[in-house]
């Protein structure tokens, strides 16, 4: 097949959403298929390059930050990529489209679709969904609802991240999509090492959702435990975080790092043995999958998005949000108090990761792609 991958974010733009797509167009690749990625781009990024045998073209349209995209400039994306691809698809002739995010990518695939015929299959990933992330997209979804319906409508196929996500989606559009979770390439086994001072890890942008304000509020209930913490992302509650640190002594034990690579990710949680993740909502968070295949045990919230990575008492514990940072410390010293207990944890990850081997989701991904483009049935 010729793919046109749609994503206004590919790495290093974004977070999770990114990667994926990234990692399923490379995977279609290896197994024979043409991919080329039309996303968002930044003056310090090049407009076109090949990455895994993926063509990768990126559009500027005014956005300023690689960790996060704000709703105007996710507009201005929309409105510079219809037209960059309808002429793509006129050059290339691609079979099928695969969009990521219903909003704001998926109005380009339903555009594209209408100018062209060539169908397209949605991906959703949780905050392009009414009610998955209500907090930052509530308000949006109020007034952009009713334009969203005919792109869930018209597309040829739809997935979802999760069943959680799925869920939302069916509620919202009575539509149920196919469930593909994310898949990452397996790393090589590790043996587990506990280590003389427990190593923790936050990683997504300091956002509302994520609440990185809480990682700090529990750490300093903590106090008297032994652990140091890395936190990676940036976002508007970095300043929050910076404060509530200074105001709870643990400048010297909690690193912030910033916006960092996916190999700086990777290499974060080589060192690491807890992968902290208080969030008000996730869809299948692409952190927490590969958290568990590098043996990181998970301390997070008990949510719907997180079911499929967070199994009480297996892969980790988990705190009901309406306990707040006492509850999330509660979750996390049951860990940090038991050392053969931890290890035990993240050996279960381990195997728990072999769940999210990326090669079935690609079989996935090339069969929903293959039945809509009509080259296999």
């Amino acid at each position: 097949m010729r793919i046109l991958t749609l994503n206004y974010e590919h790495p290093p733009l974004g977070g999770g959403g990114g990667r994926l797509s990234a990692k399923v167009a490379a995977g279609l690749v290896r197994r024979g298929h043409a991919v080329r990625i039309l996303t968002g781009g930044m003056p310090h990024l090049p407009a076109e390059a090949v990455e895994e045998g993926v063509e990768v073209r990126r559009l500027r349209s005014g956005r300023r930050r690689e960790d996060t995209c704000s709703v105007p400039e996710m507009a201005a994306w929309v409105a510079r990529a219809i037209p960059a691809a309808i002429a793509e698809t006129r050059r290339w002739r691609p079979d099928v489209i695969h969009a990521h995010f219903a909003v704001p990518t998926g109005a380009v695939a339903w555009a594209l679709c209408k100018a062209t015929g060539i169908p397209y299959v949605l991906t959703a990933h949780l905050g392009d969904v009414p009610g998955g992330v209500p907090e930052q997209t509530g308000d949006l979804f109020r007034w952009v609802k009713p334009l969203t319906d005919p792109i869930w409508r018209d597309a040829a196929a739809t997935t979802a991240v999760s069943s959680f996500v799925a869920g939302l989606a069916r509620d919202a559009y009575g539509i149920y999509p196919e469930v593909i979770l994310n898949g990452i390439t397996l790393p090589a086994s590790r043996g587990i090492t506990p280590a003389e001072v427990p190593r923790l890890l936050f990683v997504g942008r300091m956002s509302v959702q994520k609440d990185p304000v809480t990682v700090v509020r529990a750490l300093s209930l903590l106090k008297d435990r032994p652990w140091s913490c890395v936190m990676i992302g940036e976002g508007p509650l970095m300043p929050s975080v910076r404060e509530e640190i200074s105001r709870s002594g643990l400048e010297g034990r909690i690193e912030l790092r910033g916006w960092v690579s996916s190999e700086g990710v990777a290499s974060a949680m080589r060192e690491a043995e807890i992968l902290l993740i208080p969030s008000f909502s996730e869809g299948l968070p692409m952190v927490a999958v590969e958290a568990l295949a590098h043996g990181l045990a998970i301390a997070g919230s008990r949510i719907g998005g997180l079911a499929d990575v967070l199994e009480e008492g297996v892969t980790g514990e988990a705190f009901d949000l309406m306990s707040g940072p006492r509850g999330f410390a509660v979750a996390l010293d049951s860990l940090l108090t038991a050392p053969r207990r931890l290890a035990d944890v993240r050996g279960r990850c381990l195997e728990r990761a072999r769940r999210f081997d990326l090669e079935p989701s690609l079989t996935a991904y090339a069969d929903v792609l293959g039945k809509a483009s009509g080259k296999f049935r």
